[in-house]
């Protein structure tokens, strides 16, 4: 197995697409069976163009990829850079001898429904679940079932790790685009199932930190949360066992808050759900985060975005740059404890970045943040886009994240 990458921001399509085929063929020095690229929402106009120009260089090579905000890539020194809202394309290969690859474009009307049976989905894709496939999915933004497809393809393929993002355009509002197999398409999703001698790892950096105790949830109306009770620890109710309205629950909190965090809780509070029900020790990543999108002060209730069932665990959130940059190290450092490094090296491995529009420069301040700590953990090229969501697992089921990156390795197995 073999991976590389280069990136353009050369203003002349042809120029682009010409300097980002030869530099990564070079780079990889094999035969490219696989070909993922990322082109700015700067060239909408020419995005028709982009497949053809691509199979001028890579005829035989199997193709996806969408357009983007900002383009994550390697530049002409080896190192990651995240161009945002301006001209570049980043073109992936890969040398994947032992693995067998499927492109696929699906539409919301093609989609069966919840109720099927695995083999509709399976069918969909034209991969069997025993093949063990591992997914990489890019959307357009506007593709509304894209939750039931990941749901899908969950039922269908529930070991089968899932990374992607939605399609995203520039400031201007310019539109979206999917490639796959030579054509350019405006709607549905286009993804990749890798087969075989391949491992796709992820991590997915939420970018929140918890604040204050954990709740369990007594009485819930969809996403409506209305009663909540309190936990000393993550599975035993405290011995008076007061129960509170969310609402008095939130203030109670934000009044213990130093002034810095209660600052940041009037713009920046989220609510995490806990995934796995029966882990005792709670961490960063055992949550899944999403937004606390209203407040009822006649019930004292709160509206997530997300359905809550009773007896589920919550917590309070709160994100920031600061948070964010540590809350992506520490999972790259746990990524390096549990799975060593010493089997990738530069070339037999790469990273996927699908990272929001809400982060980069705009959260950090400075670029290439993500791209680059990333990097100082993982030595190998890595590509991607500035996503509109991003989707990737969070305790065993995928799902559609935003104010994330995710990151999926592929490697060869140990």
């Amino acid at each position: 197995m073999r991976w590389s990458n280069f990136l353009s921001t050369r203003p002349s399509l042809e120029a682009a697409v010409k300097e980002v085929a030869e530099k990564s063929l070079e780079l990889l020095g094999a035969t490219a069976d696989l070909g993922l690229v990322f082109i700015s929402s700067a060239f909408t106009s020419e995005y028709p163009r982009l497949m053809p120009l691509l199979k001028e260089y890579l005829p035989e090579t199997i193709m996806i990829g969408c357009g983007g905000g900002g383009i994550v890539g390697m530049d002409e020194n080896d190192k990651p850079e995240e161009v945002e809202q301006q001209i570049a394309i980043s073109l992936s290969l890969a040398h994947l001898p032992e693995v067998a690859i499927k492109a696929f474009h699906i539409s919301a009307g093609h989609l069966p429904d919840l109720d099927s049976s695995p083999d509709l989905w399976c069918n969909l894709i034209g991969v069997p679940t025993a093949d063990q496939p591992q997914f990489i999915i890019l959307a357009d933004p506007f593709f509304t079932k894209i939750n039931d497809l990941l749901q899908g393809l969950d039922y269908a393929y529930p070991n089968s790790p899932k990374v992607g993002g939605l399609a995203s355009s520039g400031l201007n509002g310019q539109g979206t685009g999917l490639f796959c197999e030579g054509r350019f398409y405006q709607e549905g999703t286009v993804g990749v199932s890798l087969s075989g001698k391949i491992i796709l790892e992820t991590i997915v950096a939420q970018g929140c930190r918890p604040i204050g105790k954990p709740y369990r949830v007594t009485e819930v109306e969809r996403n409506i949360v209305l009663e909540l009770e309190e936990l000393v620890s993550v599975d035993q109710v405290v011995s008076d066992g007061i129960k509170q309205s969310p609402l008095e629950a939130l203030q109670n909190l934000v009044q213990n808050l130093n002034e810095k965090d209660r600052k940041l809780a009037e713009n920046s509070l989220f609510i995490g759900i806990v995934r796995d029900e029966f882990k005792q020790n709670l961490e960063q990543g055992d949550f899944l985060i999403r937004n606390l999108i209203g407040v009822d002060p006649k019930a004292g209730a709160i509206a997530i975005g997300d359905r809550v069932r009773t007896g589920q665990r919550i917590q309070f959130h709160l994100r920031d740059a600061n948070t964010s940059a540590e809350d992506l190290e520490m999972l790259l450092q746990r990524y390096q404890r549990e799975v060593g490094l010493e089997t990738i090296s530069t070339n037999n491995a790469a990273g996927l970045m699908f990272s929001c529009m809400g982060r980069g420069e705009g959260l950090y301040g400075k670029p290439n943040f993500d791209s680059r700590l990333f990097s100082s953990y993982l030595n190998v090229p890595i590509s991607g886009f500035f996503c509109n969501g991003e989707i990737g697992p969070v305790g065993g089921s995928t799902f559609l994240h935003g104010y994330t990156s995710v990151f999926g390795i592929c490697r060869e197995p140990s």
